[in-house]
Formats: C-alpha cells, structure tokens, sequence
C-alpha cells in the first residue's frame, strides 16, 4: 500500500460507539497531523435504505461521537445512486480528517458508489492523508468480492483494497450464516486474502497493519502479518 495515503480501518463492529472512540479519536488526529480538518464525515448509504428512523439513528449516534472526540460532524445523506453524483457532496469531503462508512447491506455501497464523483473525491482524499473507516458492510464494500449476506451471491466490490475480503462481525457470523461462511472461504477461484474480524474489532493500516479492540483478526486465507 502507498506510504503516502492516510490510515485505512476495516471495522467488524462499532462504528460510533464509546468502545471504538479511542479508534475513530486516533485516525481522526492523525489525518489532522498531515493537514487534514478536523471534521468527521459520516456515511450512512449502506442503511438508508432502511427508512428515516434508522438514518436519524445512525445520524445521532454519529453526532454523538463527534461530539465526545471534539470534532466537526459532516453527515452526508448518499441514499440513492444520484447522491453519489452530487457537486455539494464533493465539496464536503475535501480536506475531511475521517471518512466513516457504517454499517448495512455492502452490496448497495458498492452499487451507489462504483465509479462515482463522490467515490473518486474520497479516494482522491485517503490518498492525500485522510482517514477512511469501514464498518461491517463498509469494511467488506471496500475490497474486491462481496460475500453473499444480504443477497444469495457474492458480489464485486469497490476494490480499493482488491485483494482483500472481509467477514465483519466474525464471531457471531459464523453462528449467524455458518454454511455461507464456509462456502466464502472455500471459494477456490479466489487469490485474496480473507479476514474475518471480530465485533468491536478492527484492522487498521497506517505504515503497517495492527489490530485494535478487543477480539481477534482471523486470516482465513492467504498471508496477512499484522501486529497485535
């Protein structure tokens, strides 16, 4: 991975919660030590779907812990495919500290966001020094395959990690979807590394990869060295 590019999460859980605050506070500062703003963009596509109660959920719980770690809340309603394309939106990620994708269906991340202005804006800002987190199906839409949760296949993500795919929530999905995990990794035509990632957990990249929260990051295919 580029050493220029800001620090990357790939969250099993959490996102927002006083639990990983000590995450979302330490990839915020460290975006704003390379000349990033102090704001906290919030991402709620992979949920929205799911009607106005859940995005005012997802909203408070964000404005919440902007407020505890001290920094500005940039809630970006992106529902729709044609979110994606909106100029306001571009403006709004420009120079952001932290960009959070909770967490929902990946499949429809991936679908809004492919080959979108929106999506370029914020790669173009990761790889400036931004901070950019993915919760459960944000972590997943960021890689190149989609496992099959929400839908009965599996499902090309957005591919800024390609050769990487993640189980979120791994310590529960296994009871959740046993037959479908196990299928996902068993899949032989895949060359990537698989991750599952436990709850309240994440895998976070800065100059290498390390282990944050409490559970534990299982390599369920290929080589991934990481510190604990």
């Amino acid at each position: 991975m580029d050493q220029s590019s800001g620090a990357i999460a790939l969250v099993g859980s959490g996102e927002y919660s006083v639990t990983m605050q000590g995450l979302e506070t330490e990839l915020l500062h460290r975006a704003i030590s390379r000349g990033k703003e102090n704001t906290f963009v919030q991402i709620p596509t992979a949920s929205s779907h799911e009607g106005e109660a859940r995005r005012a959920h997802w909203k408070s719980l964000g404005q919440a812990q902007a407020d505890r770690i001290g920094s500005k809340c940039v809630y970006l309603p992106i529902h729709e495919r044609e979110d994606a394309f909106n100029a306001d939106f571009v403006e709004q990620i420009k120079n952001a500290g932290l960009i959070y994708f909770s967490g929902g269906d990946p499949h429809r991340v991936a679908e809004i966001f492919n080959d979108s202005p929106v999506w370029a804006e914020i790669v173009k800002q990761w790889r400036s020094g931004s901070s950019l987190a993915g919760c459960s199906a944000g972590a997943m839409a960021f890689g190149g395959t989609i496992m099959g949760i929400r839908k009965s296949h599996h499902s090309s993500g957005l591919g800024l990690l390609a050769d990487i795919e993640v189980i979120p929530h791994y310590d529960k999905m296994l009871g959740w979807l046993p037959d479908r995990v196990a299928t996902f990794i068993m899949r032989s035509e895949s060359n990537s590394t698989l991750l599952g990632i436990d709850e309240n957990t994440a895998a976070v990249h800065t100059d290498i990869w390390r282990k944050f929260g409490s559970g534990k990051i299982h390599v369920l295919r290929g080589t991934f060295e990481f510190e604990e």
